[in-house]
């Protein structure tokens, strides 16, 4: 009624928006105050004040206040006096509309120009500022507003404000430099959240794979390769051990086998038994062994940080509710510093995915279903996953009668391309298996995208593991992986590497002919618009397995994350291409809000936690070989650190702390057990504070929505209120 909206127009939050003069009356006097000031403060100081109250400066009361052109010749005459940042910060928190943001630095800009072409006259452009200029040409980031040029006068380091403004600069190349920048904002917007997480699932196993092999090249790699060992006669390179990792590759730094067993910086390792060394032995020995031991312990280590600190900051983000994402989508979703053509189209389309996003999922959630449509539904599902483990069942069978057969009498003369046989096996389950699963979600018909992704995660993982179990098992067995003559850590190392290029090359297949090959039968034979769509668990569980991979052979094979990191480089444009030119957006769009944290999740406990068992499982328990490798002669890996201690306390007594602290500490058992028991409580205390959180968001929601309700009360209170009065 007339009276509802007397009382809303008569608010403090509407009075601001009608009165254009007194908005630009305010940032006068403020522009005003900040140029009188002496000693002017940096930009992140400045007042955000968005809507700013009229109540200060009596605004609406002035008689004689000026019109609205006379308002707008004094801010633009203040805004000259600032700094071009000042000025560009200034206009951006004004409140008001782009209209007349335009028409201000429109005047800016006229009253800018004789001052700029009196000051080109005066100095020329110094080799400083022509840098500081392109520099800010180029650092600007798709999309957002270009930083406008310094005052010619003045040098790119004359103030503090100059030289953090080159700083953003430079960070914000840094930032668009980085691999798939671009790329990842454009898969958002056309394909939504659900396909953007496999690629930054992939980015985030390329940073763990980069850490990995920069601790493993700088402590191991590198100084074997300073201090190389008596290499047996190299085999010619005829390119088949590409696929095998076999051959000229057997006898170099990327496996066990080829790494030295003594101290390396030890001038006397070299003489002759027997012979006394003339030379002393060094203050502090570099003992290759603890190195190779320590260096795989000190990247499980750093991968483990980054994988917790990774799942609680993808969990932080994911936790909250959906209940206010479409209006807060619909209303606050846009923004207007964007004014680029490409960039607005990018963000027009990613805003409509997200709408249809959200849109999905509150369709799914508004289906009833029958009490006979749910007891036939839960029949359908069951005989679903009977038919899952089945088949489970099956491939685990397939995988021991090819890992107990394929070297059986084959001994030396054994051929390299028969080693490809048991990955070839394996990989073509991997990639046969998901099909199946995915025709049996066709048969369940789940109404939800995120249930159906789930169930495909979970039975796809299931496949991954029954598989890797099976292979940790017969690596693990060395008399069927190796003849006792030969170095069984080298041909696990190899069978892992075998592994991991069967996998690429299946992926590159599966990429060929399930989405290459299948959109042009859709195109050219079915003559139909539609393509195939990116499956989500498929992919992401092709990562785990691969990384899952790297983590078991990083101690056979020290290069294996560099082969890891090179592929994932390939994969994410490889898939970033096909996905561009062959893959349509999903059919129900969804949200993938908690898709990362599953993800982070399945990598870290049954994965990353798997490889790590396998590891010390094999450093405490398994005897190493006798001929080749830093741990040769041992009857377990773990006595080296042993050894490295005695031998460090007789060559430098000084340390012997050390030795006591290696005794008391690392070997004890109980230490052990209570750091165990401390971390475990630790992620139980994190997760109660994470649900104490979900439970004050909870109650924060419904305390807004009682506000609300509170205020339309009043508005129907006031309304009755004036309507007695008016009668």
């Amino acid at each position: 009624s007339s009276a509802s909206l007397q009382i809303l127009a008569s608010m403090p939050s509407r009075t601001i928006g009608r009165n254009l003069g007194a908005i630009i009356s305010q940032y006068c006097n403020r522009t005003a105050q900040l140029r009188r000031r002496s000693s002017r403060p940096p930009l992140q100081q400045l007042c955000r004040a968005a809507r700013p109250s009229l109540r200060q400066y009596d605004l609406e009361t002035d008689p004689t206040r000026a019109t609205l052109e006379e308002k707008r010749r004094l801010l633009v005459k203040e805004l000259l006096s600032l700094s071009p940042s000042q000025c560009s910060h200034m206009l951006l928190t004004m409140p008001l509309s782009l209209a007349e943001k335009r028409i201000l630095r429109r005047q800016l800009s006229r009253q800018r120009g004789p001052v700029r072409q009196r000051a080109h006259h005066r100095a020329p452009f110094s080799p400083c500022r022509w840098s500081r200029v392109c520099i800010g040409l180029v650092c600007t980031e798709a999309g957002r507003a270009p930083v406008q040029a310094p005052a010619p006068l003045l040098s790119p380091f004359s103030s503090p404000q100059g030289c953090r403004g080159l700083w953003y600069r430079l960070l914000s190349l840094l930032r668009a430099a980085q691999p798939g920048h671009y790329a990842l904002k454009q898969i958002g917007g056309r394909f939504g959240s659900s396909v953007l997480s496999y690629f930054l699932f992939l980015k985030t196993l390329l940073m763990l794979n980069f850490f990995s092999f920069l601790i493993l090249l700088v402590f191991v790699v590198v100084l074997q390769a300073v201090y190389p060992t008596a290499t047996v006669s190299s085999q010619p390179f005829t390119g088949l051990e590409l696929l095998t990792g076999a051959g000229c590759f057997t006898h170099s730094l990327l496996y066990y086998g080829y790494y030295s067993n003594v101290t390396l910086n030890d001038p006397c390792t070299s003489s002759p038994e027997g012979s006394l060394c003339p030379l002393a032995a060094p203050l502090l020995p570099y003992n290759m062994p603890l190195a190779y031991l320590f260096s795989v312990g000190v990247s499980f280590l750093v991968t483990c940080i980054l994988l917790v600190y990774s799942m609680s900051c993808s969990f932080r983000e994911s936790v909250g509710s959906s209940t206010g994402d479409l209006a807060v989508k619909v209303f606050c979703a846009w923004d207007f510093k964007v004014i680029q053509r490409r960039s607005v189209k990018l963000q027009c389309e990613n805003t409509c995915t997200q709408l249809k996003e959200l849109l999905g999922e509150r369709r799914s959630r508004s289906r009833p279903r029958s009490r006979c449509q749910c007891l036939g539904r839960c029949l359908v599902v069951l005989l679903a996953w009977l038919l899952a483990l089945g088949s489970l069942s099956g491939c685990e069978l397939a995988v021991h009668y090819f890992s107990e057969h394929m070297h059986m009498g084959s001994g030396k003369q054994q051929q390299e391309a028969i080693l490809l046989l048991l990955p070839l096996v394996v990989s073509l389950l991997n990639a046969l298996m998901p099909r199946l699963f995915s025709l049996l979600a066709v048969w369940e018909k789940h109404d939800s995208p995120v249930t159906q992704v789930y169930v495909a995660i979970i039975r796809n993982l299931m496949l991954k593991m029954v598989i890797l179990i099976r292979l940790c098992y017969h690596w693990l067995s060395r008399s069927v992986v190796c003849s006792t003559e030969e170095c069984w850590e080298t041909c696990v190392g190899q069978d892992l590497y075998r592994f991991m290029v069967m996998d690429f090359i299946f992926t590159l297949l599966d990429t060929l002919f399930g989405e290459l090959i299948w959109r042009l039968i859709l195109e050219k034979r079915l003559k139909t618009k539609q393509r195939p769509e990116f499956d989500i668990a498929r992919n992401v569980l092709e990562l785990i397995y691969g990384q899952t991979l790297t983590w078991l052979g990083v101690f056979f094979a020290p290069l294996l994350p560099a082969v890891q990191m090179l592929k994932l480089l390939l994969l994410f444009y490889i898939k970033k291409t096909s996905l561009m030119q062959n893959c349509q957006s999903p059919s129900k769009p969804w949200q993938a809000s908690h898709m990362s944290t599953v993800f982070i999740t399945l990598l870290c406990f049954p994965s990353f936690l798997g490889a790590a068992a396998f590891l010390s499982y094999t450093i405490w328990s398994v005897q190493p070989s006798e001929t080749c490798g830093p741990f040769r002669g041992l009857e377990t890996i773990y006595q080296s650190g042993k050894r490295w201690v005695l031998v460090l306390e007789k060559s430098n007594p000084n340390i012997t702390w050390f030795a006591w602290v290696y005794q008391h500490l690392l070997e004890n058992t109980c230490l052990l057990f209570f750091m165990s028991v401390a971390l475990i409580a630790v992620i139980y205390f994190n997760i109660q504070v994470v649900r104490g959180r979900w439970r004050v968001i909870c109650l924060l929601q419904e305390q807004i929505a009682n506000e609300g309700k509170d205020k339309a009360f009043l508005i129907q209170k006031l309304q009755s209120v004036y309507e007695q009065r008016h009668r």
